[in-house]
């Protein structure tokens, strides 16, 4: 560790890694220790913001080469950014950690096995109609009730991959939204697009169509997007830069075409992901400005509806809400959701230890370092469950999905139910 953090004063970087001078904006104070989620269960500094950090820079400047060790402790990173709401010096984690792993992706042969998970993930889940068509299998044994059997017979991660998965059947329909006296689109209101992702489609399509429902109800116009491409996370987050920027400039065009005042997204993630694509694309001399424009306009399904006044007929239930991470920590949204959530009569909302620690979904970690990401489930879970609460509300596909599966696990009462999902359940009473 020593050798790491020592450094002569004229070191200069001899590896282009990551923007260099960024790594100055850390001072090694140890803030951000807490609020990382790897460091929190393992203990290692390595596995810590300012350990990572450190690594980086070493890197950088070609202290430590990258192999083994160094990788693993960049990949078990989540990205939940955490350590940025908990840093006073305001250091950009998320950049540093994304622009680490599309040098690790350069540079680092990976084994067969990771090499395949990632081209799974990459050439799969951020399109729609390829993703129906791998999980047409899992819907036959659906129907013929074989589900749940296979999930146990599967050997290694293919039975937790499984789990995760929700009743594909009725994927589409989930707490359906019934039409509202007060849901009457308005053609001259503050007009609103919804981006609908790319897995959120497939698996929780229902928050997608809850969330225009909601906007309608509160006197915005949804503007329908032609074409939804991924929000090209998945693929930054795994350092895969070349496709990563395709869809973030396939996206770029098509919400600057749209005319849209707000751009909404069920998924916390996406909406995290298009409000930096701004500084994604600050390079790129034909989008950069439209890019900036397009990340402007980024905001969140709860704070649209505060500031539309939309109120809610009595609701008697418990709930508590967890953070889903990119919502709080990359678009810094933390009270609205609670705010909207106790503004209906005869909820009463409870919080829950640990609600912003990262419950392990964190994109498609869940599947490429499942024992960490199970770690992380059944300590959101057990706070949870704590609370007592008939709902658990949340703002992001993936947080639904992992936290679903561990509560199914344990046989809880608590409900996991999209914002979206849940305030279409209160409009109705």
């Amino acid at each position: 560790m020593s050798d790491l953090q020592s450094s002569s004063a004229a070191a200069r970087p001899v590896r282009n890694v990551v923007d260099y001078e960024l790594l100055f904006d850390c001072v090694h104070c140890g803030l951000c220790l807490e609020a990382c989620p790897t460091y929190i269960l393992t203990r290692r500094e390595m596995d810590s913001p300012r350990g990572r950090i450190y690594l980086i820079k070493a890197l950088a400047e070609g202290r430590v080469d990258l192999d083994r060790d160094v990788v693993r402790h960049l990949d078990l990173c989540l990205g939940c950014r955490g350590c940025e709401t908990a840093c006073p010096s305001g250091v950009h984690y998320g950049r540093l950690i994304e622009g680490a792993r599309a040098y690790v992706e350069a540079n680092h042969p990976r084994s067969l096995y990771d090499r395949a998970q990632r081209w799974v993930i990459s050439a799969i889940f951020p399109y729609p109609e390829r993703l129906r068509r791998l999980l047409w299998p899992v819907q036959l044994l659906e129907n013929v009730g074989a589900r749940a059997l296979v999930e146990r017979a599967l050997p290694g991660k293919l039975g937790a991959w499984l789990s995760l998965l929700p009743p594909l059947n009725s994927a589409q329909d989930n707490h359906p939204a019934a039409p509202w006296p007060t849901a009457k689109p308005r053609a001259d209101g503050p007009p609103v697009i919804v981006h609908r992702g790319c897995v959120a489609q497939v698996l929780t399509n229902a928050e997608n169509r809850n969330t225009e429902r909601l906007l309608e109800a509160a006197g915005y116009k949804v503007i329908p997007m032609a074409r939804t491409h991924c929000c090209g996370a998945l693929d930054l987050h795994l350092g895969n830069v070349e496709q990563s920027s395709r869809l973030i400039r396939a996206n770029v065009r098509e919400l600057k075409q749209s005319g849209a005042e707000a751009i909404v997204s069920a998924g916390s993630g996406c909406s995290a992901a298009m409000a930096e694509y701004g500084t994604l694309l600050a390079n790129d001399p034909e989008l950069k400005s439209d890019a900036q424009s397009v990340s402007s306009k980024v905001s969140d399904l709860s704070r649209l509806l505060l500031e539309s006044g939309l109120s809610f007929p009595k609701f008697p239930c418990t709930v508590t809400y967890h953070d889903a991470c990119h919502l709080r920590h990359g678009l810094g949204v933390r009270d609205e959701p609670r705010k909207l959530l106790s503004s209906i009569p005869g909820l009463r909302l409870v919080e829950m230890q640990e609600s912003d620690l990262c419950c392990g979904s964190a994109g498609s970690y869940n599947l490429t370092e499942s024992a960490m990401a199970a770690d992380l489930a059944r300590r959101k879970a057990e706070n949870i469950i704590a609370t007592g609460a008939d709902y658990v509300v949340l703002s992001n596909p993936g947080c639904e999905l992992q936290i679903t599966a561990e509560l199914r696990r344990r046989g809880a009462g608590t409900k996991v139910i999209h914002l979206a999902d849940f305030l279409a359940l209160a409009m109705r009473g």
